[in-house]
């Protein structure tokens, strides 16, 4: 560009630069959604080898059949105050089309429920970068539909603060950040059609 090219002018490209820029961005945060989070599973060929490992350190689950992973996705755990029990358990309940038995909030859809000790279970929910449930742990909702479809009901759950995959294949997974996504309508949320929509690996119109 030559060197007398009016200073206007080279603002102008400047605010369009800026503007694109920050087009992009918009367009890569939209991105990080958990409703656009589709995980890749490895199919299962030995059931009884299946299990789950979730790491509340990095918010990360690893669905694991001996020592391959078959599907790493985030998730979000409980808070300090409300925290997700760590131990080894066993996923002794699955009900796909659960709903919030207490208040506030009874009725709420909890989708793709595995329960791994009394009123604490992995299931559908909106997914953070940092620790945001009372003790439960939400998943994307395509991670959900899979990990119930994948892991068998009895299947060990080990719950430790990090675990080995946390520096592997935990390390490339997306932050997912659901923070500013707007809930859908409560009529929607009540009614049939949400689980309708969780068996496609949906929710609402996202």
């Amino acid at each position: 560009m030559k060197a007398n090219t009016p200073r206007r002018l080279l603002q102008a490209i400047a605010l369009v630069a800026v503007a694109a820029t920050m087009s992009s961005c918009a367009t890569k945060k939209r991105g990080n959604f958990s409703t656009s989070f589709d995980p890749p599973a490895k199919a299962v060929t030995n059931p009884s080898a299946v299990k789950v490992k979730l790491s509340t350190g990095a918010q990360r689950v690893y669905v694991m059949q001996g020592n391959e992973v078959l599907l790493a996705t985030p998730c979000s755990v409980g808070t300090a105050s409300t925290p997700t029990p760590h131990g080894t358990f066993r996923i002794y309940s699955k009900q796909a089309n659960r709903r919030r038995q207490s208040s506030p909030g009874a009725g709420y859809p909890m989708s793709f429920w595995m329960e791994f000790k009394t009123a604490y279970g992995m299931h559908w929910g909106w997914v953070k970068p940092y620790p945001c449930t009372h003790g439960c742990v939400r998943l994307p909702i395509k991670s959900a539909q899979k990990i119930f479809s994948m892991v068998p009901q009895g299947a060990p759950l080990i719950i430790a603060s990090s675990h080995p995959e946390d520096a592997t294949i935990g390390k490339t997974l997306p932050v997912l950040d659901d923070s500013t996504l707007a809930d859908p309508p409560m009529n929607y949320m009540l009614s049939q059609q949400v689980f309708d929509d969780a068996k496609k690996g949906k929710i609402y119109t996202y």
